[in-house]
């Protein structure tokens, strides 16, 4: 299959750089050399290739102007973390141009300048489509510094303008308060990634190639970062990265040698030692050492040719020669000192190259006469006057290297994925329905029946290949492998005959990472992609701090009308608390839900759909749905069927409401509610309702179902919430409400605790009572079933104590009786195991 768009991308037209001269490849020879090495087996170790700074014939004139473009952002990013006025250096410097708190970081600035200025000279020489994912933590200044030299900046926000009066708002508004952060963040034109996020750079980068042919994806990796888990998994990216349908990822591993105060373990491994690491990974290592500034441009000019070369001879030999081994890609090591170009020394101790250059080098500027004079120093160190006009705009030779228009970093529609979106044709749910002739008689496996729908999403974006399922090692595991009919399981690592589903150009993701399906999906869904992770629920808290970051990322989006709305990211667990019993108690958390229920709730959505027919509603709706984070639990065992697909839609576009069918007010006012949100605890609560039917006859028994979680808050905290009086209808303000939810039952009082009638609201749910047992053992365990919830209805409901002592006395006995039947038999209680709905 023949790449679309321009013809191996990478490699690119023959394309002229500044003042005409030709850009020619570097390195060894691509033709004979590389091509021979792509058609050999992958487990030959490739040869590296260390970049020397005579590889790359720069011309004199295009060596000035890289340099200009570079100092130019280090001027800009110093500024940003000193300077509130005089950001032209037109005047001395004097106490009151400085900021009054100090705030930012330079360490990692020079380098990511460096980059972004290489990267600037081969987007506009090879006319690439690109896009970089910037890792080091607080890599704002940099960042910002490129995006305003581009120009981009100003066109997105006007009022900071590319002119001199722009430049001081620039420098002001940075780490400022009503201005912007000190990290790469959503307000940063360009950006994927947010740049507090260590170790998720790599993972992001990749989602963002996947499907992406055309794209160029480089990713700067602190050496901070590397160390983290979630990095040193995402090298194994490699394996699953198509190079015939997905772009590339140029990972550069930037190495200044510390973090806060601490030196960084990469930095401090031998080359050859760093190199077996990166070729163990898969990767080719191409290094750039140096300090001294001219013969650094030209190693990372080489090094980017020979990189992108490199890159270009797989895709070609993918794509048009059908060479299947896989790929060995490029990595470019990149050694500077940290806080490069900075002050040497600051009272007597060093500090450009140590980890004293990583926030704010000098830091009593306003204080000290002696560091206001070293920061002019510094500053005029770059020569300003060369570099901006009179009116602060920047000269010709310092944007001689800047991509025209959307081949700008800065306005890469893959970085703003909105833009790209398309809607994802979605089949109707009643195509994949079961049928419901009477509530709780048949039962299904609610994932199974979503699996055959998902299919049908994989089959229909076949050829637009803007859907993937991630998930670690479980879609069969889930009852998802309907997929796999579709669509295969990502791999280019090697296949063995008893492999089932590999695929080298599938578009189910499995890792055993919770971090890297985040990632991975997180990086598709901003680059204007759609896609579903399942997950145990158990083990979903592994990503609780991606999911942080990715709801604070959706919240501050949505505040800027620029950045257009993104397909939310969707989470289907299951494998849930309640039929973890024979994994056991490690297996049994189902937190997850209180933790996102925690953050902005204009962003964040849960759902718990009580059969197959709910799920594929609620899968319809959220499938469809921009800018959220929906959590969706939901069983993969066999569960009762209660609602046709007609009625599911209904129960799901209210959220929560009543069971007529399964009550027993007829029409009249109740004398308890019993509540339920979950698929066991809405078979608990039915069959309590069925006990009470049969032993309380006279009882007037609500039954109401609770599908949208955040339909409990108040409308005022939660657009779905419901407001007082609809709550109150629902639950009512003085009547008992028995509630089995799901999931750590002091949720769902936090959710209601400023109702009228949360006085009256008794909660059951899981309270880490767990262990290896019977499904039914679990929810007595938690005192969650249904004979406990008979019990509780009778502690509530005034004068039934009394007059029903006996038969809250039979169902004491009953929970007994199920204690000593486990043991015996292993297996529940033949009135438990084969009960259905027969009222």
């Amino acid at each position: 299959m023949g790449p679309s768009g321009p013809a191996y991308g990478l490699l690119g037209p023959s394309a002229q750089g500044p003042d005409g001269v030709q850009w020619t490849p570097t390195g060894p020879d691509l033709s004979a050399a590389h091509a021979e090495r792509l058609t050999k087996q992958h487990t030959e170790v490739p040869m590296s290739h260390a970049a020397h700074p005579d590889a790359t014939a720069l011309t004199d004139e295009e060596l000035r102007t890289l340099d200009a473009h570079w100092r130019a952002a280090n001027y800009l990013a110093a500024g940003q973390i000193y300077l509130m006025a005089n950001p032209l250096l037109t005047e001395p410097l004097r106490p009151e141009h400085i900021k009054p708190r100090l705030l930012g970081h330079w360490g990692t600035s020079p380098g990511l300048n460096l980059v972004y200025t290489h990267l600037n000279r081969v987007i506009k020489a090879r006319g690439l489509d690109a896009l970089c994912v910037w890792g080091p933590g607080h890599g704002g200044p940099a960042v910002l510094a490129g995006s305003w030299l581009e120009g981009s900046y100003s066109e997105t926000y006007p009022d900071v303008s590319r002119d001199k009066a722009g430049m001081e708002r620039l420098f002001r508004q940075f780490s400022f308060p009503g201005g912007v952060p000190s990290h790469v963040a959503p307000e940063t034109p360009g950006s994927i990634h947010e740049g507090g996020e260590l170790g998720y750079s790599l993972a992001h980068a990749y989602g963002a190639a996947f499907d992406n042919p055309d794209l160029l994806v480089a990713c700067v990796i602190g050496d901070g970062e590397a160390e983290t888990g979630p990095l040193a998994a995402s090298w194994h990216s490699d394996k699953f990265l198509d190079p015939v349908h997905d772009g590339a990822v140029l990972p550069i591993l930037h190495l200044n040698g510390y973090k806060i105060a601490n030196p960084t373990v990469l930095s401090r491994l031998p080359e050859h030692e760093l190199d077996g690491l990166l070729r163990g990974y898969g990767y080719e290592p191409i290094h750039v050492t140096g300090d001294d500034p001219m013969a650094v441009h030209r190693a990372m000019a080489a090094a980017f040719d020979d990189a992108l070369d490199r890159i270009a001879l797989a895709q070609r030999g993918a794509r048009d020669d059908g060479i299947t081994e896989r790929v060995h890609w490029p990595v470019i090591v990149l050694r500077t000192p940290k806080g490069w170009t900075g002050p040497a020394e600051v009272d007597g101790e060093p500090v450009e190259g140590t980890w004293r250059a990583h926030q704010v080098p000098l830091a009593s500027v306003r204080e000290n006469p002696a560091h206001l004079e070293q920061l002019e120093r510094w500053l005029r160190s770059y020569r300003p006057e060369e570099l901006f006009g009179a009116d602060g705009r920047p000269s010709d030779g310092v944007l001689a290297c800047v991509p025209d228009g959307a081949k700008r970093l800065g306005v890469s529609p893959h970085a703003n994925g909105g833009l790209l979106v398309r809607e994802l044709p979605l089949p109707s749910p009643d195509a994949f329905a079961v049928p419901v002739d009477k509530p709780g008689t048949t039962l299904h496996e609610p994932t199974r029946i979503l699996g055959a729908l998902l299919a049908q999403v994989m089959n229909d974006t076949r050829l637009r290949r803007d859907f993937r399922l991630v998930g670690p090692d479980e879609t069969a595991s889930n009852r998802l492998q309907a997929v796999f009919e579709a669509s295969g399981k990502a791999w280019q690592a090697g296949m063995l005959p008893v492999d089932e589903h590999l695929d080298r150009h599938g578009r189910v993701m499995e890792i055993l990472s919770e971090h890297l399906c985040q990632g991975w999906l997180e990086g598709y869904l901003l680059t204007g992609r759609h896609g579903l992770f399942s997950c145990y629920e158990a083990f979903v808290h592994i990503v609780d701090s991606m999911v942080n970051q990715h709801i604070k990322w959706l919240k501050t989006s949505r505040e800027l009308s620029w950045r257009a709305p993104v397909a939310s990211l969707n989470y289907l667990l299951t494998s849930h608390v309640w039929r973890q019993d024979h994994n056991g108690f490690s297996h049994q958390d189902p937190g997850f839900v209180d933790h996102v229920l925690n953050k902005s709730p204009e962003v964040v959505r849960v759902y718990l759909p009580p059969d197959a027919n709910t799920l594929l509603c609620v899968a319809d709706h959220i499938l469809r749905s921009r800018d959220y984070v929906n959590v969706v639990v939901a069983g993969k065992q066999p569960c009762f069927d209660w609602l046709t697909i007609e009625q599911a839609r209904v129960h799901c576009a209210r959220g929560a409401g009543i069971w007529e069918w399964a009550g027993t007010e007829n029409g009249g006012e109740p004398d308890v509610v019993l509540a339920c949100a979950g698929d066991v605890p809405t078979q608990e609560v039915l069959a309590a309702a069925q006990l009470l039917r049969r032993h309380l006859p006279t009882l007037a028994v609500r039954v109401v179902n609770v599908v949208d979680m955040t339909r409990l808050l108040p409308h005022e905290e939660h657009p779905h919430g419901m407001p007082d009086f609809e709550y109150d209808g629902l639950f009512t303000t003085d009547k008992p409400v028995i509630f089995a939810y799901h999931g750590y039952p002091w949720l769902v009082h936090r959710l209601a605790y400023r109702r009228p009638g949360h006085r009256n609201l008794h909660v059951r749910g899981y309270k880490e009572s767990g262990t290896t047992t019977t499904p039914f053992d679990m929810v007595v365990r938690n005192d969650l079933d249904r004979y406990r919830l008979v019990m509780d209805v009778i502690d509530r409901v005034p004068g039934l104590a009394v007059r029903a002592a006996a038969v809250r006395q039979a169902m004491a006995d009953t929970r007994v009786r199920h204690q000593a039947w486990i043991r015996e038999h292993g297996t529940d209680l033949p009135e438990v195991a084969e009960w259905s709905w027969n009222d």
